[in-house]
């Protein structure tokens, strides 16, 4: 019986990493995660297919707004990779 460590698709206090070590993968923790995990990628897709709309005629103010939302959404799937290589190196 071997503890995985899973890097979760939120950050903590003081925007650390936050990490669950388990040994059930269909834990409650893990599961908030994985649907956490599928909506944070759902949403930068729409943010996305949104910003090639609006890069066409848009103010400067509305594009740095769309800037951070892009940039906060980049995290989130980066940080999202990083923990689905993670567990893929543990099945190996």
């Amino acid at each position: 019986m071997s503890n995985d460590l899973r890097l979760l698709p939120w950050v903590g206090g003081e925007g650390k990493r936050c990490y669950l070590i388990t040994d059930d993968r269909g834990g409650p923790v893990s599961r908030l995660a994985d649907v956490t995990e599928s909506i944070q990628l759902g949403m930068g897709n729409e943010l996305l297919a949104h910003s090639h709309n609006m890069l066409l005629d848009t103010p400067p103010g509305e594009l740095r707004f769309l800037a951070e939302r892009l940039t906060e959404a980049l995290a989130d799937a980066l940080r999202i990779a990083e923990s689905r290589g993670m567990r893929l190196k543990d099945l190996n």
